[in-house]
């Protein structure tokens, strides 16, 4: 974590730098894994992904340890203790949607075996590298976002958009977008 060339969007914050120099753009096959990323990013929409970084800790904590078979059976007593819950983000919706989308993460997994198996299978198994110069090159959806969010909307999943969905694919290593510039954007093999 030195002076090394990073993405621009990294910032001063050392949470931040920690992530996207460990976990950013690294293939996930975990589903416990895919489901944490997966809820934190639909509580991230319209805010920040450094506010959701910092309350990671927190949401592991209120939500099982990200355990989707727990989650599944929450019940309206816990929604409400998770709306009185300082420590997370207290969005009705979203709490909601946690639950909901826990339950059908679970449907997917009987069906296709893993939420790994199905969730992979939009991006050919592998990485896409999109090698971009700038930060404007980045695109915030494409034909698998759009593809991943209306198979998931047809599930029932809520906070699935286009756009969720492709800075969800970027967290968990579907797409590399590490700016050409970046120590990292070499990192993976990638789907060319």
């Amino acid at each position: 974590m030195g002076d090394e060339t990073v993405c621009d969007w990294v910032g001063n914050d050392p949470l931040m730098r920690a992530y996207h120099d460990k976990e950013w753009g690294n293939p996930v096959h975990d589903d416990r894994k895919l489901f944490e990323f997966l809820l934190l990013e639909f509580f991230q929409a319209g805010l920040s992904w450094s506010t959701i970084l910092h309350k990671r800790e927190n949401f592991s904590k209120a939500f099982d340890k990200f355990d989707y078979r727990k989650i599944s059976l929450y019940d309206p007593a816990k929604a409400e203790e998770l709306r009185n819950d300082a420590g997370i983000i207290r969005n009705r919706l979203k709490i909601a949607a946690a639950i909901n989308n826990a339950r059908l993460f679970i449907d997917i997994q009987t069906e296709f075996g893993s939420f790994d198996k199905y969730l992979w299978a939009f991006s050919g198994g592998k990485t896409i590298c999109n090698r971009p110069e700038e930060m404007k090159d980045i695109p915030v959806t494409t034909k698998e976002s759009d593809a991943m969010s209306k198979d998931l909307k047809k599930r029932g999943f809520k906070f699935t958009g286009s756009t969720m969905c492709y800075a969800y694919m970027q967290a968990i290593g579907m797409v590399n977008d590490h700016l050409v510039t970046c120590i990292y954007s070499n990192r993976i093999d990638c789907l060319m």
